[in-house]
Formats: structure tokens, sequence, C-alpha cells
């Protein structure tokens, strides 16, 4: 499964997208993290603050892992204060 970020937002809607697709609680995950379940639902609540270490543990624990692609995107103007385009071809984030 692909799923394309186009917002850090994004990051913990795809991270429980990621659990629930392996019938995995928020108990379970914790215990094959080594934390609480309340650590789980936190960075299910805002996975924004997690640290890149935390990050790529949480995506080993669940057997998944993180792609970048270069895609060819439109500038924007310096000016410009709107959110990126999202990526093409998936609905979430690249992983």
């Amino acid at each position: 499964m692909d799923l394309t970020l186009a917002f850090p937002e994004q990051l913990s809607q795809h991270l429980r997208s990621l659990r629930k697709a392996q019938g995995l609680t928020q108990a379970q995950l914790a215990a094959r993290m080594g934390v609480t379940q309340s650590r789980i639902s936190a960075m299910e609540s805002d996975a924004t603050k997690l640290t890149t270490e935390q990050l790529f543990r949480v995506l080993s624990s669940l057997g998944t892992g993180l792609v970048l692609r270069t895609q060819d995107l439109e500038p924007q103007a310096a000016t410009s204060h709107t959110r990126p385009k999202p990526l093409e071809g998936g609905t979430g984030g690249l992983w």
C-alpha cells in the first residue's frame, strides 16, 4: 500500500491506517515497540512531534518503511503562502 503525504499533519492518520490495516490495537503496537498505549495514542493524535528515530522505529514495528521519490513539481512563487499541491498517484503518504 502506498500512502502519499502532502502535509505533515497527515502522518498521524497514515500511521493509524497502517496499524489498523494490520489489525493491531494501540496496545498491541505499544507492546511491539516497548512503549505505553498512551504513547501510541499521542503519536496518532500528533505525529508531527515524532523524531526521525521514533518515526523509523514505529515504521519498523509496522513492517513498513519510508520511500522518497522525486517528482516534477511546479515551483511556487516566492510570495505564495499556499501549501504545495498533493503528490499524484496515491491516497496518502509515500511509505
